[in-house]
């Protein structure tokens, strides 16, 4: 049976992960040996529930960090988001847009938010990205291995053998990709939700120089 960080919390916490409750925690990013941060957030906005979220429609757009908040009033009431989660929802993707902005990477993101419930992006990769943010608001979030474990699994252990950790749903991650780190790049996948009647909201943020590159 495939273990997870969830599932097994006695797992050793690897070296190049960062993770705090203080949204400080994601600049640690910019250190050499840590692929991947994660702010532990508490509370996150109220979002739309698992059936809302069959009749929205993804969302996806351009902006200038100082300009995500205006643009992001106007998507989610197209996409047919309820008026009461547009304003909260609205308010913390802006601020996760300037947070990335605040890395030496640019300041015209792109932003992508979409349901999921296909088993998009299943297999376990590093994006050939400089750094991508990520933030699960509804479902199950992000899969990644630790550096031992993505050795076993280069090495062609079967991926029902591997440690595999998550990051939880409401938290904010960074993940280093192979533009900035090409040896260094964190693993990742989309959890599998076919066939389970699941569904996922996800935020995605990119650099726009890196938005080519769609996966989770």
């Amino acid at each position: 049976m495939m273990a997870t960080a969830l599932l097994n919390p006695e797992l050793t916490w690897p070296e190049h992960a960062a993770r705090s409750a203080d949204p400080d925690a994601l600049s640690a990013i910019l250190m050499p040996g840590i692929s991947l941060a994660i702010w532990e957030r508490k509370v996150a906005p109220e979002v739309p529930d698992v059936k809302t979220l069959a009749e929205i429609n993804d969302i996806s757009l351009t902006a200038e960090a100082d300009q995500v908040g205006a643009a992001m009033i106007v998507a989610p009431k197209e996409a047919g988001y309820p008026a009461e989660v547009i304003g909260p929802l609205t308010a913390d993707i802006a601020a996760h847009a300037n947070r990335l902005a605040q890395l030496p990477v640019c300041d015209t993101l792109a932003i992508r938010l979409e349901v999921i419930e296909t088993d998009a992006c299943r297999r376990f990769h590093a994006d050939y990205v400089s750094v991508r943010l990520i933030l699960t608001y509804v479902g199950p979030g992000t899969q990644w291995l630790d550096n031992v474990e993505a050795i076993r699994l280069r090495n062609g252990a079967a991926v029902e053998t591997l440690d595999v950790r998550n990051v939880s749903a409401g938290q904010i991650a960074l993940f280093k990709g192979r533009k900035w780190s090409p040896d260094g790049a964190i693993v990742h996948r989309s959890p599998p939700i076919a066939d389970t009647g699941q569904r996922r909201l996800v935020l995605v943020i990119d650099p726009v120089l890196d938005a080519q590159i769609p996966h989770e």
